[in-house]
């Protein structure tokens, strides 16, 4: 979500509550003593900030999606783990790239983030996968929780637009086009979800909650596999992106009639449009004051610039998120 779309009230009040939540999810990984992932934990992160550059065309709507990954980050990191990651992925997107507001910054972690990690997995894939899943399970629990995750994303920008009353979006045609268009969206992001997990599954089950505990020589291949995966989609895929507008911008354009409405010109809004300028080295993932015809759906060397950078940025936040968590434990007296 933009700032155009969020009332400071509404962007202050989620920015609270997914602050509340961060806390609660560190310490959470901090107590659950699994060092064995911190490694997972920086290349998975990589590896979602890399697929969510991937726009994908929805046939017969001129829309386009991308992979969210909350849920894939839910299943293969446990929830705490997965909620971190995420909200590392969409600040450093919202800081170095522009994508995304400041303000919606919380509004985004908690519809991406929390939903995912804390609903559509817990509530959804956990028992349909069931203690030990086979192939089958694995792929209806992905399908069905990653459409519950996106339809409940889609549904929570609704409510935090409606509720900003910032903008002339009518609820009842704005919610129809965005959980029709996250439908078709939730339905990918639950296939691409099960493919991944059923990879790394046949390396290592205990990742997607078989039987053992992920460490040794083949956790260290699952986490180079991934690493390597992530620099190809972010450097090489990314230049094939679907040029089409995401589903939000697809449905605001039919709604609204333009694809990124003007946020207010003054107070916060503005205030914190000129820090992001000043923070993003490659706004909208291209070079500053580039061809915008060479943004990051064109295709161009900045956009394999802006995959590999944000990739690596994202390896080295996570990385550093649970690694203070681990030394923080041991000081308090942790295994």
């Amino acid at each position: 979500m933009s700032d155009a779309l969020i009332s400071p009230a509404v962007g202050g009040t989620l920015w609270a509550a997914t602050a509340g939540l961060t806390a609660a999810a560190a310490r959470g990984v901090e107590r659950s003593g699994d060092d064995s992932r911190i490694p997972l934990m920086g290349v998975l992160g990589s590896f979602v900030f890399a697929a969510q550059m991937v726009n994908f065309a929805i046939p017969g709507t001129g829309s386009s999606g991308h992979l969210a990954g909350g849920l894939l980050l839910a299943i293969l990191l446990g929830p705490h783990a997965a909620f971190l990651v995420m909200a590392s992925v969409l600040a450093v997107q919202a800081l170095f790239f522009a994508d995304g507001g400041l303000l919606a910054l919380g509004c985004n972690a908690f519809n991406l983030g929390v939903l995912s990690s804390y609903v559509a997995y817990p509530l959804v894939w956990r028992p349909i996968a069931g203690p030990s899943p086979g192939r089958g399970r694995l792929v209806v629990a992905s399908v069905a929780a990653g459409i519950v995750g996106l339809e409940l994303g889609a549904l929570g920008v609704v409510l935090e637009t409606t509720a900003s009353g910032i903008s002339s979006l009518p609820f009842a045609s704005f919610a129809g086009a965005m959980l029709s268009i996250h439908l078709a969206i939730g339905l990918v992001e639950g296939l691409a979800t099960a493919g991944v997990v059923l990879v790394l599954w046949r390396a290592r089950p205990e990742l997607a909650g078989g039987p053992g505990r992920a460490n040794g020589s083949g956790l260290r291949t699952v986490v180079v596999a991934v690493a390597v995966a992530a620099a190809v989609i972010g450097g090489a895929l990314s230049l094939v992106a679907s040029d089409r507008p995401d589903g939000l911008e697809w449905t605001v354009a039919r709604i609204a009639g333009v694809e990124s409405p003007a946020a207010p010109e003054g107070g916060l809004h503005a205030a914190l449009a000129r820090l992001q300028g000043r923070t993003a080295v490659l706004p909208d993932y291209d070079l500053p004051r580039g061809d915008a015809a060479a943004g990051r759906k064109g295709g161009s060397a900045a956009t394999s610039l802006s995959g590999l950078l944000g990739a690596a940025v994202v390896l080295a936040l996570a990385l550093a998120i649970g690694s203070g968590l681990r030394a923080l434990r041991r000081r308090n007296g942790g295994s």
